[in-house]
């Protein structure tokens, strides 16, 4: 009987992907046109490298990378904050209301956040802080809960039974064995919210996303092809200093 259970489960996913397969064959029957998609794509060549337009993309760039560290750094205080108590160190009762919080930061999609901070804050880059911000501290502090779960409490112990107290057992004891973890995971999720930072802006939130909306929106194609590159170098950038600063704080 138990042997059952996985077989059903993999035929109804067979059947899910089947069904799935043929509505999405159907539709692109009716209406996908190869011929038309490659003309399309031509009337992105060659990108606008006009002065003037640089340097709108550059202001763009500029504000994504604004976005995206403010974003992410708030989110690391948010984070660092409720992980304590939702990894049960302070009891269960303030650890089923913490995982609350993070679940729900963490389950409202980015760009929801961002409609709602847009409403909220009105159109512009601090609408994309606080929606990165909000949504990456749900992301971080279950990831750095999990990791405190898991870190061997004998340091932290061996405090505690020498006289200090609850912040400074942590602090001393705890958060040493963590922290390169805690790192490696706020720097991949920078990396991701510079990618999410420039998707904002088709909400309203700023950035490169909303000068990459407003030129789509205009048929100015060419203009769109170089912000779509300064999104594509900007990703490249940050995800090689992530790199290079892992390597230097051997994190990776």
């Amino acid at each position: 009987m138990l042997a059952r259970k996985p077989l059903l489960s993999l035929l109804l996913l067979a059947l899910v992907l089947l069904a799935s397969g043929w509505w999405l064959a159907r539709d692109w029957a009716g209406g996908f046109d190869l011929a038309a998609l490659g003309g399309r794509l031509t009337e992105f060549f060659p990108p606008d490298v006009s002065h003037e337009h640089l340097l709108a993309v550059g202001k763009a760039s500029w504000e994504t990378l604004v976005l995206s560290v403010w974003g992410s750094a708030l989110a690391l205080i948010g984070a660092a904050a409720l992980a304590l108590p939702a990894s049960g160190a302070y009891g269960l009762a303030a650890k089923l209301p913490a995982r609350a919080i993070l679940n729900f930061l963490r389950a409202v999609p980015d760009l929801l956040w961002a409609a709602i901070a847009v409403l909220a804050a009105g159109i512009g880059p601090l609408a994309g802080v606080i929606a990165l911000a909000l949504h990456t501290t749900g992301v971080l502090g279950r990831l750095y809960a999990e990791t405190l779960e898991n870190a061997a409490p004998e340091p932290a112990q061996a405090l505690r039974m020498a006289g200090a107290n609850r912040l400074l057992a942590f602090c001393y004891g705890t958060l040493p064995v963590v922290a390169g973890q805690w790192i490696a995971y706020a720097l991949y999720r920078w990396e991701v919210n510079i990618r999410i930072a420039a998707v904002m802006g088709f909400v309203g939130a700023g950035g490169l996303g909303q000068m990459l909306y407003m030129t789509l929106s205009l048929f100015q194609m060419k203009q769109a092809a170089s912000v779509i590159l300064a999104t594509l170098l900007l990703a490249w950038l940050a995800e090689s200093f992530s790199a290079r600063l892992r390597r230097g704080l051997q994190l990776a």
